[in-house]
C-alpha cells in the first residue's frame, strides 16, 4: 500500500508522538490523562489514524512539553551529507572566492568547533551527547567513515556531514593523514 499525500502527514503526526512521548517517559495512559484526551484517541494517533484536530495536537504538545510544530512538521533526515562543490554557493565579485552555506545556527543553539587528526585503526565509538546536541562534521584531509551506528556514511576532503549527537555514533580515519572539523550543536 503506498502513501498517498493525504496519508503522510497522519505518520508524520504518528512518528512525532511517539519520539516526544518516549523522550518524555510517558506511557500512552499517562499521556492521554495529561492531555485530557482518551487513550484510544491518541493510540489511533500514534498508529497513523484518526482524525486528529488542532486542539487535540495542541493539548499534546502541552503535555508534552514541546511546540505544536514538533508535532506536525514534516521529519528531517537522521543525516545529512552535502559533497564537496553542492550546496548554495555566492560568488565574490571582488576575488576568486565562494562561500557555500553548510547549516545555520538555529536560535539559541551553542556550538563547540574542535579540529580533529586521526590515523587509520580502531574507530573512535562516541557515547551518546545531551538530548538534541546535533554534530556536523567537513572532511580537509584522507577519508573518514563517521555517523550515527548502523548510518554511517565514508566522505572524502570537501564533505559535510550532520547527525543526531544524541544517539551512539563513530568517527574512523580511512586513510593516513585524516583531518577534519567537527562542530558540535547543543540546544
Amino acid at each position: 500500500m503506498s502513501d498517498s499525500p493525504t496519508r503522510l502527514p497522519l505518520e508524520w503526526i504518528a512518528a512525532s508522538l511517539r519520539r516526544e512521548r518516549t523522550r518524555a517517559g510517558l506511557s500512552l495512559s499517562e499521556l492521554a490523562k495529561r492531555a485530557g484526551i482518551a487513550k484510544s484517541t491518541l493510540s489511533q494517533l500514534e498508529g497513523a489514524s484518526g482524525n486528529p484536530s488542532v486542539e487535540t495536537l495542541w493539548a499534546l504538545g502541552v503535555a508534552l512539553g514541546v511546540p505544536f510544530s514538533a508535532l506536525v512538521e514534516p521529519p528531517t533526515p537522521s543525516v545529512q551529507v552535502i559533497r564537496a562543490g553542492e550546496g548554495p554557493s555566492v560568488a565574490s565579485e571582488q576575488a576568486n572566492y565562494v562561500g557555500t552555506l553548510l547549516a545555520s545556527s538555529p536560535p539559541g543553539a551553542r556550538r563547540d568547533i574542535y579540529r580533529i587528526t586521526a590515523e587509520p585503526g580502531a574507530a573512535r565509538v562516541s557515547e551518546p551527547h545531551i538530548p538534541g546536541s546535533v554534530e556536523h562534521l567537513i572532511v580537509g584531509s584522507g577519508r573518514v567513515k563517521a555517523g550515527p551506528a548502523g548510518e554511517e556514511v565514508e566522505l572524502e576532503p570537501g564533505d559535510y556531514m550532520a547527525y543526531r549527537g544524541d544517539v551512539p555514533h563513530s568517527y574512523e580515519a580511512l586513510l593516513p593523514g585524516t583531518a577534519f572539523v567537527l562542530v558540535m550543536q547543543h540546544v
